[in-house]
This record gives structure tokens, sequence and C-alpha cells, in this order.
């Protein structure tokens, strides 16, 4: 079955930890993205535990840079109560098996998973950068990701299916820019909603904006809970 991360992307601590106190007892987890860690630092990780300490945390701070960097840093970010964080696929295969590497004896690490294209992209934004296609492109990400011993990979419901199909069917899928029911985009290019999501094999969808605008944030929470343990042809 799918598994909800809910994005604390709100202006403030304050905010953020409402929502948090909101959603306690739901079996979900919770995104900590780069603004909320660079303005709250590790002891926003804390108050959330401090909250309800079955949460798992996904640390959303996309790393790149040279790999003897990336790898010390990856090893701090594992020393925190955190169970999953991110890295650039296209910081290259060498950074990702180095990442990896550092890791390998740790106990209990946590899941390591690659941003192939953000979901921000449009297809002519892409090939302004990476010269290729989103499709092409995402699915190489993620094939050098796997290869370097990754969890899985951060794509849109677009690119999921197949990047499982070229890699591993237990080789996660993480999904931003998801819109349960088809609520306004916003920012994002390539979104998604919760049917799309399971016909492309997604394992973890992230849902932020239709949940923490939302008038009733834990029971908007516990509709696409709802929804996602449905069967397909059951989804509206």
């Amino acid at each position: 079955m799918i598994e909800l991360c809910v994005a604390l992307d709100m202006p403030s601590k304050t905010q953020n930890l409402k929502l948090v106190y909101q959603l306690k007892g739901l079996d979900i987890w919770l995104k900590v993205g780069l603004r909320a860690f660079v303005r709250d630092g590790t002891e926003f990780i804390k108050d959330i535990k401090n909250i309800d300490n079955n949460f798992k945390i996904f640390l959303d701070l996309k790393l790149y840079d040279i790999p003897n960097t990336m790898a010390s840093t990856a090893l701090e970010l594992a020393k925190l109560d955190i169970d999953m964080f991110n890295i650039h696929a296209s910081s290259g295969k060498i950074a990702m098996k180095q990442v990896m590497d550092v890791l390998k004896d740790i106990k209990n690490r946590p899941k390591i998973i690659a941003v192939t294209a953000l979901t921000s992209f449009d297809n002519k934004l892409f090939e302004d950068i990476y010269h290729q296609n989103i499709q092409t492109k995402a699915k190489q990400f993620a094939i050098q990701a796997y290869e370097a011993g990754l969890d899985g990979v951060v794509c849109s419901v677009f690119e999921s299916k197949t990047i499982k199909n070229t890699t591993n069917d237990k080789f996660m899928t993480v999904t931003p820019g998801i819109r349960p029911f088809d609520e306004v985009s916003n920012d994002q290019f390539r979104v998604g909603n919760i049917k799309a999501a399971k016909d492309e094999m997604v394992d973890m969808i992230v849902v932020g904006r239709p949940i923490y605008e939302d008038k009733n944030p834990p029971e908007k929470t516990r509709e696409i809970l709802n929804n996602i343990s449905k069967k397909t042809r059951e989804i509206i």
C-alpha cells in the first residue's frame, strides 16, 4: 500500500508544530524541508518526536556537492533521529556510491533516495539544463542510483512505473507534487492524483498544501489515507 508523507512546509515552526499535533496518532511520514531545517535546526526534529515518536521523518535537503562532502554530510545526517533523507542523482554515480559506502556499517541507517527531476520542471525547462527529456534522463538517473545501492528515488508519478520496470519493483519511488483530489497545482508542473499514483506503482506520496491549507487538516489526511487504501477502481 502507498504510504503518505505530509510536508511541513509552512512559514513558521509554530504553524508546523500545530499541524504535527493535529496529526498525532496517524500512520504517516512527515517531511522536514530545507527552509524548516535551516530555520529550526535539529531541535525541530526532536520537537516532532516529542509530540509523537511514531512519526517517521523524511529530511528533504537534496544534498548536492562533491562526493567527499556529500559522504561526510550523509554521515552526520545518519546520526539524527530521522528515517530517510535525499541526495541529488545528478551529483553522479561516484558521489551516490560514496554516500552509501560511508553508511554501510551503520545499524538501522536511514533510507537514502535520490532526486531525479524536480516536479517544478516541465520538459522545456528540464532540457535547458540536462539536454534530454525528463523520461529518458529520470530513468538514467534512477538506474545509476539503483546501481549505487540507494533505496529509491524521488520522481513524479509519470516516471514511477518505468523506473520500477527498469530497476526493481522493490526500488522505492517517492512522488512529491501530489494533488490527491486534483486540487490546484500551484508551482508544480508534473502533478498527479491518488489514482495515478496507484496506477504507476508509487510507494510514497508527498502531500503539502492540500493538507495544511485545508480547513480541517486531520480530516483531509484521513480522507487521503482512506483513499490510498482502496482498490484502484474505487478511487474517485
